[in-house]
């Protein structure tokens, strides 16, 4: 492919906060001051800006991924087919992931398409989306010990969801952060085929603005347990933590049947969640 200058995209340019946090930098093995300064800090709590890209990348056609991607901190986008980057359904991902598989050190860019699809366990170190799409990333799944894991990294300027969860299994989610978004994970409330899902959040700053943390299928045996979660900006408290919805496989919208902790689907409590 032919490299050319990233195109302009005229969605979603609400003004968010431009805060970040870089978390877990010396358990992700990344190094070079092309990619991090020395001045950062490697804990979530610690406050500095995104990582540089080390130039763009174009991408035409889904890169698919089996064993481990390496980006080197290269800014992938959506160009031609993969051009778009609104709210459509069905779109296609900038990468699709195969069962086991590792993508690290990467910056998506504008156009995001659809962000990364994984098709069975996967994880994700490093990953940074600058717009997200229609979704930052979907977990597709179909076994129940399916193991996805979202380490370190960030997303921003989401509309709705940034991990989408539509498959089986457990999602770890740690050292993350996100701003200006709508939900950060949720379990699908009217997938076709519905399964019990497991969510964990540890080590993660969001910045409002921002709607919901965390949504789960009460009906199905979700759940999310929630630990070390830092707010910013929102002193009025209106980000919900967790919403337990009532899913289904019709297709429906699902019932919202409340929020907050409650033991069983919404495992966390008042010192697991801090207001900055």
């Amino acid at each position: 492919m032919t490299a050319r200058a990233e195109q302009p995209v005229s969605h979603r340019r609400r003004t968010g906060r431009r805060r970040a946090v870089i978390a877990g930098v010396s358990a992700l093995g990344v190094t070079g001051a092309a990619i991090l300064t020395s001045t950062m800090l490697s804990t979530a709590s610690a406050a500095s800006s995104w990582p540089s890209d080390t130039g763009g990348k174009p991408v035409s056609k889904t890169i698919p991924v089996s064993g481990s991607l390496d980006g080197g901190m290269k800014k992938y986008y959506g160009t031609g087919a993969l051009g778009g980057g609104g709210q459509d359904e069905g779109q296609d991902p900038i990468f699709e992931l195969a069962d086991g598989a590792t993508l690290k050190n990467v910056v998506i860019g504008t156009p995001a398409a659809d962000g990364v699809h994984c098709k069975g366990s996967c994880t994700l170190q490093n990953v940074w989306w600058l717009d997200v799409g229609e979704d930052a990333a979907s977990f597709k799944g179909t076994s129940s010990s399916a193991q996805y894991k979202v380490i370190g990294g960030g997303a921003r300027k989401a509309d709705d969801k940034v991990l989408q969860f539509n498959g089986a299994g457990t999602l770890t989610v740690s050292g993350f952060q996100v701003e200006d978004f709508g939900k950060l994970v949720r379990s699908c409330g009217n997938c076709k085929t519905q399964y019990k899902r497991t969510i964990v959040l540890k080590d993660i700053d969001l910045m409002a603005p921002g709607k919901s943390i965390v949504g789960v299928n009460t009906n199905y045996g979700d759940t999310a347990t929630l630990s070390q979660v830092r707010i910013h900006g929102d002193g009025k408290k209106k980000m919900k933590t967790c919403t337990r919805y009532q899913g289904n496989n019709t297709g429906k919208e699902p019932k919202d049947l409340g929020s907050g902790p409650d033991g069983k689907h919404c495992k966390f409590s008042d010192s697991d969640i801090t207001y900055k």
